[in-house]
């Protein structure tokens, strides 16, 4: 497994919320750490996409001064899945994690599946079997 070498990043007015859904999409945990005066309070978190994506974030804070805290549901991200199947199981998880369908699962003409939807706070999620080129 490689490190991953660019990350989204974003903020969540409810972190913990967050986890679950990241967590249901199929992220996984590698940190987070904590307000030590406010345990609800997310500082910072990295989650793993895969074996080579990764998705920081926290808590919403007034006190973020370079802006990457500030106002949740602004985030956009593209999930790149294995197959057209998985892009229907994760939209299926998704939505039972809260998220809203935006967009149908269809095939666009560049090639693949894809579908989107939002997350409970309003983040744009574009589920696709198409890797890019």
């Amino acid at each position: 497994m490689t490190k991953p070498q660019l990350f989204t990043c974003m903020a969540f007015a409810d972190a913990d919320a967050a986890i679950e859904f990241l967590t249901a999409l199929g992220f996984a945990e590698v940190l987070v750490v904590r307000d030590p005066d406010d345990p609800a309070t997310v500082v910072h978190a990295q989650f793993r996409w895969r074996d080579n994506g990764g998705l920081m974030f926290g808590s919403v804070r007034p006190d973020d001064e370079l802006g990457f805290a500030q106002e949740p549901g602004l985030g956009r991200c593209n999930l790149v899945v294995a197959s057209d199947e998985e892009v229907d199981a994760t939209l299926a998880r998704a939505v039972a994690a809260g998220a809203t369908v935006v967009q149908e699962p269809h095939h666009p003409p560049h090639g693949g599946r894809s579908t989107a939807v939002r997350d409970p706070e309003g983040n744009l999620w574009n589920i696709d079997s198409y890797p890019g080129e």
